[in-house]
């Protein structure tokens, strides 16, 4: 029997799949659910006012991975970490969508509750290891991409730190999708066939704008053409809207492709841009704050991604005061948007990470994304 191992249970099949091929390895496993919101708050939101009667998304979840659990012979643990979410990820979610930018919360819940919380507590219940679910790879301390690109999600680990790492096991990084779901087939696992959530991290899938609304007051405000600067309509407010967006802006009586393309917090104006030509959409360099290191310092030369399903850009990183960044990517980029996150990578090994504090095109900063 080799070491013990507390594997985050999700109640899908990737986290079902990583337990099984634990256990097979010999590992002493057992499972941990963790509940971080309070599903109770809001419960209208999620477009169905009669959801008293019904179990809600997360109990079903709990279900699902309690039933897994009992299929594999594990032990399954709960645990909450409401507080923890909503002091760590959920405020700064807030915060930022005031400040008119478009966080990303995966990578704060990742940082402070599945690799801080999570692992202290597979510390107290005296496992050496943890597991997750996570399409990534470890090997000799560095953080690898999956084996199967389209659904590596090294990006929503790139803000944890080594440290965080150690004693961390990705037991299907080296696995397809394909793959897994054919391991859970096989193995008779209840979710074998079970589609993957998506939604806000551990909130699941909502009316995002009615279920922002239970928190921050709407605002709306004009809207802008970005050329003629003439209004054209009505926004519900700047926190609704995130860079690129082409659908849902508001706008009626223009049959021209339009996107939004900035927002200006002090004058509450969303700014849009017409045609097919994406020029509003691009820029050559960024400024970086927060930035993470994992295993070693950020190269002059490297590529990144600046959004979870973009491609990576060859850049040029300078190391400006105050941990900041600035990243130059002279072949130019879309929609790199305000608070999300840049993450580094050479080759296979992600480096790291910052969020975007200011977008540039010719060394001055887009004057309709400040």
């Amino acid at each position: 029997m080799k070491e013990k191992v507390i594997v985050g249970m999700s109640g899908g099949v990737d986290s079902a799949v990583a337990a099984y091929l634990l256990k097979k390895q010999g590992y002493e496993v057992e499972g941990l659910f963790m509940r971080n919101w309070d599903s109770m708050l809001n419960n209208d939101t999620l477009g169905n006012p009669n959801l008293n009667n019904e179990i809600c998304p997360q109990e079903m979840d709990y279900n699902d991975a309690l039933k897994t659990c009992e299929i594999l012979g594990i032990k399954l643990h709960r645990v909450d970490f409401v507080k923890e979410y909503w002091d760590n990820v959920f405020t700064y979610f807030l915060e930022e969508l005031q400040k008119g930018r478009t966080p990303n919360p995966d990578l704060l819940c990742n940082k402070y509750i599945k690799f801080s919380a999570f692992k202290k507590e597979t510390e107290r219940l005296g496992a050496k290891y943890m597991a997750t679910g996570h399409y990534a790879r470890i090997e000799n301390n560095q953080l690898l991409r999956a084996v199967d690109l389209n659904k590596d999600q090294t990006y929503f680990l790139a803000k944890l730190t080594k440290e965080q790492l150690q004693n961390v096991l990705f037991p299907i990084g080296d696995l397809t999708k394909q793959e897994v779901r054919k391991i859970a087939e096989e193995q008779g696992l209840n979710v074998a066939r079970k589609k993957d959530s998506t939604g806000i991290c551990f909130i699941g899938e909502r009316n995002f704008q009615k279920f922002i609304e239970n928190y921050l007051k709407p605002n709306p405000g004009d809207i802008i053409d970005v050329e003629t600067k003439k209004v054209i309509g009505k926004h519900t407010g700047l926190m609704n809207y995130t860079i690129g967006q082409r659908k849902n802006i508001g706008i009626s009586g223009y049959q021209e492709r339009h996107y939004v393309c900035g927002k200006d917090v002090k004058k509450n104006l969303l700014y849009v841009a017409f045609g097919t030509n994406n020029e509003y959409l691009l820029s050559d360099s960024c400024i970086l704050e927060q930035v993470n290191i994992i295993n070693k310092p950020i190269p002059k030369h490297c590529t990144a991604k600046f959004r979870y399903r973009s491609k990576d850009v060859n850049v040029e990183v300078e190391q400006l005061e105050n941990n900041e960044l600035k990243v130059y990517y002279p072949d130019k980029a879309s929609a790199v948007t305000p608070g999300q996150f840049c993450v580094f990578y050479q080759n296979d090994e992600c480096l790291g990470s910052g969020i975007i504090k200011k977008v540039m095109k010719d060394d001055e900063e887009l004057w309709y994304l400040k």
